[in-house]
């Protein structure tokens, strides 16, 4: 349907069949970062192949030359297309009549800005990973830069493109947990409990004040529980009270965090999140409790939904379509029940939605609102917003800090 300004407007029975829309042919996407040794960059490119909506074609895999040369031969890149400037990269590429259509940046966060604004810049559509600045200053210009452009910005939570944390959202979207009353969440993970090398490819630069920012453990991975809590919630965090802190090995940054936390409406709830918790691998876990019933998530059981309704037996809702499952938690479902889906199909869902959302703007169509439904770069600014709190906090012996309303981007 075009409105006469020539914006081709879908409606949502465009997608009965619960499908997102797919592009025509694969986009092509180009890196900055992930070259050899870096595990989070062979994630991005699993997502993104797995999607079958991305073809990787060009990178700027490393500033070292040699590095980059070999990198971009292992992920199968033409020599002509790799870069050991990310600079030149976005201006090659904006170029080229088949230049890449998005940039996925997984470099240390320090550079996030730099290159995210390099590519924006050029008119390239933008994925980042988190933490999306080491500032908030810097945060929020890539919100205002990203709304002058009317480009797309994404931001890398996966763990926000579960079925089942769609499931979650939709449930108390609708209104089956009642009220809200509070929200719990906790990421436990155990890789920094015994002193690593000063050359370890993950923990070097995760610890260094200068390339990873003010926090570890809290930016690292209190940012993915942040926006768990508030994602599914629908609730901004407004105000929090925190200590960083030390428990394992000595180390320049924190490895654990504690938040009391405050939401729209006075709901109270904790973060908790640390490195240091010897036999936990991956433990995001997330509940939330309304007036008429409770909420449960698992990232290691990611399959299920507990379902609690008070004064009745719980339920365990699984991934599938059917027996309950909303339409936001059928659109990412890939497989019938009984075949598990997991992280890396959580990624592919992110990036079928970064192509739906980019394909869209490239030809000038509208998508109705649900359709897809990724975190965006005021969901980023919002991840740094909590950050810059945390720290202020803690510097303040636990004291509370709110978090302003007044961002660009709105609500997440």
């Amino acid at each position: 349907m075009d409105d006469g300004d020539g914006a081709r407007r879908f409606h949502v029975s465009d997608f009965a069949d619960l499908r997102l829309p797919r592009p025509e042919r694969r986009l092509r996407l180009g890196f900055v970062g992930g070259g050899r040794g870096a595990f989070i960059g062979d994630v991005h490119a699993m997502g993104a192949r797995l999607s079958n909506c991305w073809e990787v074609v060009a990178g700027c895999l490393s500033s070292d030359p040699e590095t980059a040369r070999a990198s971009a031969k292992d992920w199968y890149i033409a020599a002509d297309r790799a870069y050991d400037d990310y600079r030149v990269m976005a201006e090659r590429e904006a170029a080229r009549p088949d230049g890449i259509e998005a940039v996925a940046i997984v470099t240390p966060n320090h550079l996030h800005h730099a290159v995210a604004s390099a590519f924006l810049d050029t008119g390239i559509d933008v994925i980042s990973d988190k933490p999306l600045t080491t500032t908030l200053a810097d945060a929020v210009d890539l919100v205002e830069r990203t709304a002058r452009s009317g480009l797309v910005f994404g931001v890398t939570h996966a763990f926000a493109a579960y079925p089942m944390v769609r499931q979650a959202r939709a449930m108390v979207a609708a209104g089956d947990l009642g009220r809200i009353r509070q929200v719990h969440v906790e990421y436990v993970q155990d890789w920094l409990t015994e002193p690593l090398p000063a050359d370890h490819k993950q923990a070097a630069w995760r610890l260094d004040p200068a390339r990873g920012g003010p926090v570890g453990c809290a930016g690292d991975i209190g940012t993915h529980a942040h926006h768990l809590a508030t994602f599914v919630s629908g609730l901004r965090m407004t105000g929090l009270r925190a200590d960083l802190l030390v428990c394992g090995a000595p180390k320049g940054l924190d490895d654990t965090v504690f938040v009391n936390a405050r939401y729209e409406g006075g709901v109270p709830g904790l973060l908790w999140a640390t490195q240091v918790a010897p036999g936990n691998g991956c433990g995001l876990r997330l509940r939330v409790y309304g007036e008429k019933a409770g909420l449960e998530w698992d990232q290691e059981n990611p399959e299920y939904l507990r379902y609690a309704i008070f004064g009745e037996p719980p339920r365990i809702l699984s991934r599938g379509v059917g027996a309950g499952a909303r339409p936001a938690a059928i659109r990412l479902t890939r497989t019938p029940r009984g075949h598990p889906e997991g992280w890396i199909e959580a990624w592919a869902n992110l990036y079928a939605e970064f192509s739906a959302a980019i394909d869209a703007r490239r030809r000038g169509w509208v998508l109705p609102p649900g359709i897809v439904d990724f975190p965006t770069v005021a969901d980023g600014a919002r991840g740094v917003q909590f950050i810059d709190a945390v720290v202020r906090s803690n510097a303040a012996g636990g004291a509370l800090v709110e978090l302003s309303e007044d961002m660009p981007g709105g609500r997440p």
